[in-house]
């Protein structure tokens, strides 16, 4: 014998709906979450380079001019501020900004026999 009772149709589908409404909110928040970690790994690669050539362009100055002490120079939306102490060893410091990321790289060159040698790069 069969007995259909009312309103279960409507329970039923409610029920489905909620759970629907549960799986899209928690795909959803995941998808912003992986979208917000993503563009701070791209700015944090993207700020790596940047004081990378800091770095490489105070290592080039210092090859025409050994009395260079250091600049900012702007490569895009990277600010990079390079700063350069000591004489022989040169401590070149090299801090670049995107968007929220900041790195910095330490490099260490010196003159030998008047070739300009460079003994330690490091994130620092």
């Amino acid at each position: 014998m069969y007995i259909k009772l009312k309103g279960q149709t409507l329970i039923t589908l409610m029920i489905f709906m909620i759970v629907a409404i549960t799986v899209v909110t928690a795909s959803v928040a995941i998808i912003l979450t992986n979208s917000q970690g993503a563009a701070l790994l791209e700015d944090a690669a993207g700020s790596h380079t940047s004081a990378e050539s800091g770095i490489e362009n105070a290592l080039l100055r210092l090859l025409r001019n050994p009395g260079y002490t250091g600049e900012t120079m702007q490569i895009n939306s990277d600010q990079i501020v390079i700063t350069v102490t000591g004489s022989n060893p040169y401590i070149i410091t090299s801090t670049a900004t995107t968007g929220k990321s900041r790195r910095s790289i330490e490099a260490k060159a010196e003159y030998i026999n008047n070739e300009l040698k460079i003994s330690q790069w490091k994130e620092i």
